[in-house]
């Protein structure tokens, strides 16, 4: 049997580059795992890619990622749940690279590159966690229904993007630290004592840098929720306790993260009655939070390189005030703040600027001058023979 291409000559009439590039992106599809339309969608993107004169004189390395940018854009349109980190690191990739190659495709080639579904990150991300069926080196205890650990992760990372944790982060860290509270919360008893390390050795799963950080800006979420829960009071909550009470913090968040992050106090108001005191007085803005699908994978920030997931915002206003004597009194936990951006919360330290030196005094030309300074002024016998051989020339 005879191909087709071999008998008409159909890849003679192919660059090399081509070829080559054609076969990476068939290869990437495969490790990947994609159906035969993915392929047959990034093979086309990358042939009218290389026709443009944009991507003629590009580099090697660039022509070597453009063919991931084309995967990387059809998983996107098709609604399949894929990182651009992954794409890096199945290609020895820099993030802004990549990033660069990934808009210069979508801008000449005039593509609709839509965000990625968080739903479905959340459940590709949880399929390949070997807690959810029963395995030798996973203890009795530690196993867990799918479904439900599907289901109280999924609210553990609406309650994240809601609360700006996921605004210009990176996804998987997020989805990570989410499953591993949602898996403790399920089965507190046992568990507690499991640190997110081990949780992610026995799920057979990568452990993320940021996940650390992720979860604990979450705990810091959940304590300032849990010290809204008036049954709570008596208790003295820390990281640790109130991963037992994530359920019930779902179950009420919204009510819950306007009272913990609102620095309104109502009872001022009552008291204040109408045409008493200017409203400048109470309160100094009303700052409400709009819906935000950010978009990332986003340079880590990062950049274009980043992937982020189209969820909302707390549609309740959030209002900050100033000036509350009792607003410390009525939060538990401490004192009341708004609901912001980590980044505006803990901006990053910038260098300071080098004080000003003092301006050096104008040269008189009756500075002394050093014995090293004299020796490069004097020349020895072979530098005075060459320099009067080249005078006479």
């Amino acid at each position: 049997e005879v191909a087709y291409s071999q008998s008409t000559g159909q890849k003679e009439q192919l660059s090399r580059c081509l070829q080559r590039g054609i076969r990476r992106v068939q290869d990437l599809c495969k490790v990947l795992q994609l159906p035969a339309v993915f392929e047959e969608t990034a093979v086309s993107y990358f042939q009218r890619a290389l026709q443009l004169p944009a991507f003629h004189l590009v580099s090697l390395e660039k022509k070597e990622l453009l063919g991931g940018c084309c995967v990387f854009v059809t998983c996107r349109q098709h609604s399949w749940p894929l990182t651009m980190g992954t794409i890096c690191s199945l290609l020895y990739a820099k993030q802004d690279l990549f990033a660069s190659v990934f808009l210069s495709l979508q801008k000449e080639l005039g593509l609709s590159v839509p965000a990625l579904s968080l739903a479905d990150l959340v459940t590709t991300h949880l399929n390949s966690f070997r807690l959810c069926q029963p395995a030798a080196n996973v203890p009795a205890p530690f196993l867990e229904d799918k479904e439900k650990l599907l289901a109280r992760t999924m609210g553990i990372v609406e309650l994240a993007s809601e609360t700006w944790l996921v605004t210009g982060r990176h996804p998987v860290p997020i989805v990570t630290a989410a499953a591993f509270l949602a898996w403790q919360s399920l089965q507190p008893g046992p568990r507690l004592s499991c640190p997110l390390a081990r949780f992610c050795r026995l799920a057979g799963v990568d452990l993320p840098p940021p996940a650390h950080l992720r979860l604990k800006e979450l705990l810091e979420i959940l304590l300032g929720m849990a010290s809204q829960l008036s049954w709570l009071h008596g208790f003295a909550l820390d990281k640790k306790t109130v991963v037992k009470h994530i359920g019930d913090l779902l179950q009420h968040r919204v009510f819950l993260l306007k009272n913990a992050f609102s620095q309104q106090d109502g009872d001022e108001q009552h008291d204040t009655g109408p045409g008493q005191g200017s409203p400048g007085q109470d309160s100094v803005g009303q700052a409400s939070l709009d819906k935000n699908s950010p978009d990332k994978d986003s340079p880590d920030q990062d950049s274009p390189g980043q992937d982020s997931p189209g969820q909302g915002s707390p549609s309740s206003p959030l209002v900050a005030q100033k000036g509350c004597p009792s607003a410390g009194k009525r939060q538990r936990g401490g004192t009341l703040r708004p609901l912001l951006p980590p980044c505006l919360i803990h901006p990053r330290k910038r260098l300071r600027p080098a004080a000003p030196s003092a301006p050096a005094s104008a040269a008189t030309g009756d500075e002394p001058i050093s014995d090293s300074e004299i020796e490069q002024y004097l020349r020895s016998p072979e530098e005075i023979r060459a320099f009067r051989k080249a005078k006479a020339w």
